[in-house]
């Protein structure tokens, strides 16, 4: 496999494990009676703060799954992964960063620390989408 297709693997496996994660907490809310079973909002509001942050870092992910998994797709189907290979694994990284601060803190620097890592895959994915146009 190519560097795009394992960082698309890596980025689906990754939103995954989040889902699971949230979920197997979720499972235990209900299971000793804290929360009932229809007592969920999307963004797990009235929950922990670490639940909150888990449901949105998830969301971040499904948000940026269509751009940037698309991107790398698209550059597959095409056999153009030669354009998304060199900064797949960046791109599949600056996910990870992002997902792993917001899990850990909401402070301003963690905050913009995050920023930070989302503007890299921003960059990415719009160097890629110019180059598989131009292409």
């Amino acid at each position: 496999m190519s560097a795009t297709a394992y960082s698309l693997l890596g980025f689906v496996t990754w939103t995954l494990l989040l889902l699971i994660w949230m979920e197997i907490l979720r499972t235990n809310l209900v299971v000793s009676g804290r929360v009932p079973a229809n007592g969920f909002a999307p963004d797990n509001a009235g929950l922990s703060p670490f639940l909150q942050r888990l449901a949105r870092a998830h969301a971040n992910c499904i948000e940026g799954l269509p751009i940037f998994g698309g991107l790398m797709a698209l550059a597959m189907m095409s056999s153009r992964a030669s354009i998304t290979d060199p900064l797949a694994y960046w791109l599949l990284g600056a996910r990870l960063v992002q997902s792993a601060i917001h899990l850990t803190s909401t402070s301003p620097t963690a905050v913009k620390a995050r920023f930070s890592a989302f503007a890299v895959q921003m960059a990415i994915g719009l160097y890629w989408a110019i180059k598989l146009l131009a292409s």
